[in-house]
């Protein structure tokens, strides 16, 4: 795990990076081309974790498999009440969460994690086909948990942090408590009369417009030194959204370079997706598989892209169990950022209504 040192009032474990070993002459050449490395994502999101008032420990968690999970966990001390569990979506990490670690670790402990392939998570070569790498996903986090040592806790999941989760929650039920859906992808089945599709971000617009059938962010890694400047251009409300915290372009550099890296998670969601906005295997089509006593509370932003219907239909199809829905005025599909204090203060209630 490495040594420990202290930043601030928080615990931070220094730990080796996982640099990405190229392979073959093009990606020899591209990591010259692209302003990128673990160590520049590992310096950046130290910056962001500063930020962080609570104690907290930061390291890689391996996994039997040689996989390891970065891994933070904030006030681990608090050992009397379930731990919350937050799971980012595409394309983020443990750092976005920096408007909530706090607040929802004043009473208990939260775990974050970067998702495999994703982050400073390992980047492995996932499977092909949408069931065998939605799978890899689920048993990576089940194998953490294990890890981890945590018996059971509440599990809250964002877009396609929100998708495993319920997919984990299908097959480990006994370890969730209560289940935490934060505009979560790829619930609906897509609509076969095309003016039912709701129309995705225009900064995805834009991207599939420059690389048709690529990885979605590819866009990042074929742009070379312009790369940076990309993410300032397609998504200029993340800046905005964590102004409070960062007046330079912190969270720009963040999304960055946790996206110029080997695309193992991205090519795994690829594959996961029949189009941005839809997945292979819908979720709607599966909920009703876990388990009755399993609660749920599926939280969407008022002005999001994502289907907010869904919420009702999960609740028509688990009709003997708690599922609750909402909207929060104010917000679009990064509801944890969009509106952090009114979106804390509705996960502590649901927390506090665990233990």
């Amino acid at each position: 795990m490495g040594w420990l040192s202290s930043t601030r009032q928080g615990l931070f474990t220094m730990a080796d990076d996982l640099e990405q070993q190229p392979q073959g002459w093009l990606s020899s050449w591209l990591p010259a081309w692209r302003p990128t490395s673990m160590s520049q994502l590992k310096n950046v999101e130290a910056r962001i974790l500063q930020c962080l008032q609570n104690k907290f420990l930061a390291r890689y968690v391996s996994l039997p498999n040689q996989n390891k999970i970065w891994t933070v966990t904030v006030s681990p001390e608090l050992r009397d009440r379930t731990p919350l569990v937050m799971v980012h979506g595409f394309g983020g990490g443990v750092g976005l969460w920096i408007l909530n670690m706090d607040s929802l670790s004043a009473r208990r402990t939260l775990h974050t994690f970067d998702l495999l392939g994703f982050g400073r998570s390992s980047r492995p070569t996932f499977p092909r086909d949408p069931e065998g790498a939605e799978d890899e996903f689920v048993t990576s986090i089940e194998t953490w948990r294990e890890t981890m040592g945590i018996p059971s806790m509440i599990l809250l999941g964002h877009s396609l942090g929100g998708f495993l989760a319920t997919s984990y929650s299908i097959k480990y039920p006994e370890r969730v408590k209560h289940l935490i859906l934060v505009d979560p992808w790829g619930f609906p089945l897509r609509p076969t009369d095309p003016s039912e599709i709701r129309a995705p971000p225009t900064w995805f617009k834009a991207v599939v417009s420059v690389l048709g059938r690529s990885n979605p962010l590819a866009v990042l890694r074929v742009a070379g030194p312009w790369g940076p400047g990309l993410v300032q251009r397609f998504r200029p409300d993340f800046k905005r959204k964590f102004a409070d915290f960062f007046e330079d372009d912190t969270i720009s550099e963040y999304i960055y370079h946790c996206n110029a890296q080997n695309p193992s998670g991205e090519t795994a969601f690829k594959a996961m997706m029949e189009s941005f906005g839809w997945a292979r295997r819908p979720m709607l089509e599966r909920i009703h598989l876990i388990r009755k006593d399993v609660p749920i509370t599926m939280i969407y932003g008022a002005n999001t892209w994502i289907d907010t219907s869904t919420g009702k239909k999960v609740k028509m199809q688990r009709p003997d169990s708690y599922v609750r829905d909402m909207e929060i005025e104010g917000a679009s599909h990064h509801v944890y950022a969009d509106q952090p204090h009114i979106f804390n203060s509705v996960v502590e209630e649901i927390c506090d209504s665990v233990d």
